[in-house]
């Protein structure tokens, strides 16, 4: 029995590649492994957004290569594939740098992947090219399901920040048609899943074809994904404030089933950093926006994406963005050091912050960040919250899962309960996850 071990870096679009690529070699006979010695196909599904992303793979992939000779010497043949964006970015380099890869494949590509590996028996392969035919065309059932799942609508993105490889990496803006979508919504219902996510790299731009033809809004397809049965919860991530329109933000008040959290990056709380990175919003409009959406769900959990040290911001522009996490108030965030990535503009331009300005300012918007999300959570000790069980827990007779919030949560029930939803005390909010104990007949709370 042929074996393939997937290990994925960066973001959902990469989480959700990497159950795509198990399906397609699942469907010329490999089984899934989580332990890559016994594994003759592996594959590292690679992000390049953050520099220690990328080197993360090299460093990976100088393990595999002592791997790769230990089962030559015992008679085991072992492919090694690259795959995501740094693929896409860096195909040649990555053939020169680590000659164990046998195959190089971007993230509109891996469709091909039986055939790559075939060819990569009399000769390295890449296959960065983005193709004519759309991928999804040619991907086979979904395998791996559970009570949650990613579903792709949109890929690519035509917003160009500064310090952004996207653009390059995934291509322009594209969207799945409704019908599409709603197809593999159903399969992915039917096998169990209670929870869908819709993805993209800039999701709430979708402008797929809809049911009647015409154009759809990401509100629009989700009322039709909505109204599917067994579906319980829906979600959309990661999306761009500049399209985060009227009738999107009116959905978070008007759709039950999409839940009270909205991931929505804004970088920089500076108005002159973000005319640099290229964002085309402004500090205060993000705040307005946030209230509008508040003003519908008063409830939601907020997150986002921060830059510090972005080239040329001074102590006085940081100063803004720790003022605006101050006003806003996040239920949690990513924040990052800048990083040049080569070919985005960005990268070519002077006035770099200095390192260790860079961590200092990274330490204190993270102590504000952390501060915000230890407050968030502890704020759900004594209610009772709805959880939708994904998994068994980490101790014999528990089981985790997640709040309409998106807060982790353990506590101790029958693993019959994986995919219902279960009413759950919180008694205790750990650094990251919350602590409870199921409620009979419960109340849930608002």
């Amino acid at each position: 029995m042929k074996k393939a071990f997937v290990k994925s870096y960066g973001c959902q679009m990469n989480a959700y590649d990497a159950t795509r690529m198990a399906d397609v070699l699942g469907a010329e006979g490999y089984t899934a492994t989580e332990t890559v010695e016994e594994a003759d196909v592996v594959i590292l599904n690679t992000c390049h957004i953050r520099e220690k992303a990328a080197d993360k793979v090299y460093s990976e992939l100088g393990r595999l290569r002592v791997l790769k000779g230990e089962r030559a010497q015992a008679g085991q043949d072992t492919r090694i594939v690259v795959a995501g964006c740094v693929a896409q970015a860096e195909g040649a380099e990555i053939l020169s740098r680590a000659p164990t890869v046998d195959v190089v494949v971007g993230p509109q590509n891996y469709h091909r992947l039986p055939d790559l590996l075939a060819r990569s028996r009399t000769k390295r392969v890449v296959d960065t090219e983005f193709p004519v035919e759309d991928k999804f065309d040619h991907l086979p059932a979904r395998r791996t399901l559970g009570a949650t799942a990613f579903l792709t609508v949109q890929e690519g993105c035509d917003k160009f920040c500064a310090f952004c490889v996207v653009p390059y990496t995934r291509g322009a803006e594209v969207s799945r048609s409704v019908a599409a979508i709603r197809a593999e919504a159903e399969k992915l219902l039917q096998g169990g899943a209670r929870e869908i996510t819709l993805i993209g790299q800039n999701v709430n731009a979708y402008h797929g074809v809809g049911l009647d033809g015409g154009a759809a809004t990401l509100p629009d397809l989700m009322r039709v994904i909505a109204d599917l049965p067994g579906l319980l919860r829906l979600r959309y991530t990661t999306s761009h404030p500049n399209d985060m329109a009227p009738d999107l933000v009116a959905a978070h008040g008007d759709l039950p089933a999409l839940m009270p959290f909205l991931h929505l990056p804004v970088q920089s709380g500076s108005d002159r950093v973000l005319k640099a990175m290229n964002r085309k919003h402004t500090a205060d409009a993000y705040r307005a926006l946030i209230a509008d959406v508040r003003a519908v769900r008063p409830d939601i959990a907020l997150s986002s994406d921060f830059i510090v040290g972005f080239p040329g911001e001074t102590e006085a522009e940081f100063e803004e963005t720790l003022r605006l996490v101050s006003d806003i108030g996040f239920a949690s965030a990513y924040s990052f050091k800048y990083s040049p990535r080569p070919g985005t503009p960005a990268a070519e331009w002077a006035d770099a912050v200095p390192e260790d300005v860079k961590n200092r300012r990274l330490q204190a918007l993270q102590t504000l960040l952390d501060a915000q999300r230890h407050a968030f959570n502890a704020s759900f000790v004594g209610a009772t919250v709805d959880v939708l069980v994904e998994k068994a827990g980490r101790h014999p007779g528990q089981v985790a899962g997640k709040t309409p919030h998106l807060l982790p949560v353990q506590f101790d029930a029958p693993t019959s309960t994986i995919g219902t939803v279960v009413p759950v005390r919180i008694v205790r909010a750990g650094s990251n996850s919350l602590f409870g104990e199921a409620v009979a007949d419960a109340a849930v709370a608002a």
